[in-house]
C-alpha cells in the first residue's frame, strides 16, 4: 500500500517540472545518480561492505521476526514493536541497496523522474515510520520500568496495534507531503544527483530559486523538524522518567535489569537519530553532499544491520528462544 500510495502521488502531480522558460529549468526526464564515482578506489571496498550489511540486515531481521512469531514467551509488546522495527529496517535498506550495489559495480544509474520520486517516497515513508516507531518503543520501555504493576493494562494488544499503525501511517503521511511539495518545485539543469539515492537534501540542491519556492522549502523543513524532533522529545521525556525510576530503585539487581531493558533501544535510537538529524535538519544551502553521502550510507545501510545484533547480543530471552527453536529443528531432523 505504501508503494501504491507513492505512485498514486506521482501520477497526481505529474512530472517534477514543466518549465515555461526553456533554458532556465531542466527539461531532462532522467536523473543521473553519481554515487561514489568520485571515490573510484573506494568503490570495491564499499561494495563488499554494503553487500555484507544487506545480507546481515535481511538475515538478522528475518530471524527476529521468526523468533517473535514462533516463541510464545516473546509475545509481549516489546517484541511486537521490535517485529515492526525489523520489517521497517528490511524494507528501508531494500529501497536503497540494489541501485547502490549496481552503482558501485561501475554501472551508471539513471532514473526517470517518476522513478526517482518513487524511491524518495518509499525511503522517506520507511525512514519516517522508524522515527515514530522508536518513539513508541521508548514509551513502552518507560511504561515497563516506571509502572511495572500497571504495565499489562497499559500496554494492551489493542493499544499496541494502534500505536504500530500510527507509526506506519505517520511515515506515509510525512513522505507523501514531502514528495508532493518537491514534485511541485521546478528542478534546474543539470539532472545530476551527487548521491547514491534520490534523497531529499540532494534533490533540493537542484531546485530552482524564486517564484515562491522559499515558502515551499520552509514548509518542507517544518515537516522534517516535526517528524524528527517530536519523536525525539517523546524519547527524551520517556528516558527522563526511566532515569528517575532507576534512581529510586533500592537494589542493584533491579537497577541492572531496568538498564539492560532500555540499553539496547537507547543505543539504536542514538545511531539512527544522530545521523538522520544531521542529514535532514541542515539548511539546504549548507548541506555538504560529499559528507552527506557517507552519513546517509551509515543510517540507511549500516544501522539496520546493527539493530538485530544490538537487540540480541545481551538479550537472554531472544537467545533462549533461538536455542529452543534450533533445538526443535535438530530434534525434528533426528526423528526423520
Amino acid at each position: 500500500s505504501m508503494t501504491l500510495g507513492c505512485f498514486t502521488l506521482l501520477r497526481t502531480h505529474g512530472p517534477v517540472c514543466r518549465p515555461s522558460k526553456p533554458g532556465n529549468h531542466s527539461t531532462e526526464e532522467r536523473f543521473l545518480l553519481l554515487g561514489f564515482s568520485d571515490w573510484p578506489s573506494l568503490q570495491p571496498v564499499l561494495f563488499v561492505l554494503v553487500l555484507l550489511c544487506y545480507l546481515l540486515t535481511l538475515t538478522g531481521n528475518s530471524a527476529l521476526v521468526l523468533l517473535a512469531v514462533r516463541e510464545p514467551r516473546l509475545h509481549t509488546p516489546m517484541y511486537y514493536f521490535l517485529c515492526h522495527l525489523a520489517l521497517v529496517d528490511a524494507g528501508f535498506t531494500t529501497s536503497v541497496v540494489p541501485p547502490l550495489l549496481a552503482n558501485l559495480r561501475g554501472r551508471e544509474w539513471r532514473l526517470e523522474r517518476g522513478g526517482c520520486l518513487a524511491q524518495l517516497c518509499a525511503s522517506l515513508a520507511l525512514g519516517s515510520a522508524e522515527c515514530v516507531l522508536l518513539a513508541v518503543m521508548a514509551l513502552d520501555r518507560a511504561a515497563a520500568v516506571c509502572r511495572p504493576l500497571r504495565y499489562a493494562g497499559l500496554a494492551s494488544p489493542r493499544l499496541c496495534h494502534a500505536l504500530a499503525g500510527a507509526a506506519w501511517l505517520g511515515g506515509l503521511t510525512n513522505s507523501a507531503a514531502q514528495t508532493a511539495l518537491l514534485a511541485a518545485r521546478p528542478l534546474c539543469a543539470p539532472g545530476r544527483v551527487d548521491h547514491f539515492i534520490c534523497e531529499l537534501p540532494a534533490l533540493l540542491q537542484l531546485a530552482c530559486d524564486g517564484g515562491g519556492q522559499d515558502s515551499t522549502e520552509r514548509q518542507m523543513f517544518a515537516a522534517r523538524v516535526f517528524i524528527l524532533l517530536v519523536p525525539s522529545a517523546v524519547i527524551l521525556a520517556s528516558y527522563g522518567g526511566v532515569a528517575r525510576a532507576i534512581w529510586a530503585m533500592r537494589t542493584r539487581g533491579s537497577r541492572r535489569k531496568a538498564m539492560s531493558t532500555c540499553g539496547s533501544h537507547l543505543t539504536a535510537v542514538c545511531l539512527f537519530y544522530g545521523s538522520a538529524i544531521y542529514t535532514y535538519l541542515q539548511p539546504t544551502h549548507s548541506y555538504n553532499q560529499r559528507r552527506g553521502k557517507f552519513i546517509s550510507l551509515f543510517y540507511t545501510v549500516v544501522t539496520p544491520a546493527l539493530n538485530p545484533l544490538i537487540y540480541t547480543l545481551r538479550n537472554k530471552e531472544v537467545k533462549g528462544a533461538a536455542r529452543r527453536l534450533l533445538g526443535g529443528v535438530g530434534r525434528g531432523q533426528d526423528a526423520q
